[in-house]
This record gives C-alpha cells, sequence and structure tokens, in this order.
C-alpha cells in the first residue's frame, strides 16, 4: 500500500537553492535531517526534498495545485525571477496548467482545477475537512 510520496530535487549551491525554495513556498523547510538537505511536507503525505548536487536531467516536473495559477505565476515570475511561462487548456482536460523550472533546470509547475467544485473536493480529500 503506497501512503505518501516523496520527490527529490537537486541543486549544486545548496544555501542558493534553500533560498530559492524557501521563497517558492513561503515558508521554512519541515525537515531538515543534515547539511546539504531539506524537505518541506507540501500536503499531508507529499514531501519535496531539495538536497545538494547536481541536477537529474529530464525528470519532472513536479506540478503543485493551486487555487489561482495567473497569480501564482506572478508571484514566482515577480519574485523569484522565473521566466514567464504559458499557461496551457485543453477542453477535455480538467485543469489548467504551466511548467517552469528553478534556476538550475529543475521542472516544477502549477496546475488549477477549471471546476471549483472538483478542487473543493479535492481539498477537502486531501485535508480530510
Amino acid at each position: 500500500m503506497i501512503f505518501e510520496v516523496t520527490y527529490q530535487v537537486r541543486v549544486p549551491d545548496f544555501e542558493r537553492g534553500l533560498i530559492w525554495y524557501k521563497n517558492l513556498f513561503q515558508r521554512e523547510p519541515d525537515f531538515v535531517p543534515h547539511e546539504g538537505f531539506a524537505e518541506w511536507e507540501i500536503i499531508p503525505g507529499c514531501w519535496l526534498q531539495v538536497g545538494e548536487g547536481t541536477p537529474a536531467e529530464r525528470s519532472g516536473p513536479f506540478r503543485l495545485g493551486v487555487t489561482d495559477i495567473e497569480s501564482e505565476r506572478n508571484r514566482v515570475v515577480n519574485e523569484l525571477g522565473v521566466e514567464p511561462f504559458e499557461v496551457y487548456s485543453r477542453e477535455e482536460v480538467p485543469v489548467k496548467w504551466g511548467t517552469f523550472s528553478d534556476p538550475w533546470g529543475n521542472l516544477l509547475g502549477f496546475f488549477e482545477y477549471i471546476n471549483k467544485a472538483e478542487e473543493a473536493k479535492s481539498m477537502a480529500r486531501v485535508f480530510r475537512r
């Protein structure tokens, strides 16, 4: 039975990477087990690990669900220096999405439910409201 997930990205300059990811998540890491490694629990049971090292080629994207993709896109472009990126949608897909990279080439992204009732159901399931 799978009950949790972790996803790891690597950055060659850990201190700079730590600052960048603190700003992305707008908070300190939840767990720092040793030098050169930090983790954020994004939602219950879903962790992003940032470790010092060489970024993996062609991995990702690791997409984060948000309630307002345009607002989050503007925030990361303005506050984190992310290159402006396109937000896509298709009639048969229930979300809008966009992909960007951190300064080291790790692919990240956002997605937003188009149907806000579906979004509310997903949030309730995750946060067990």
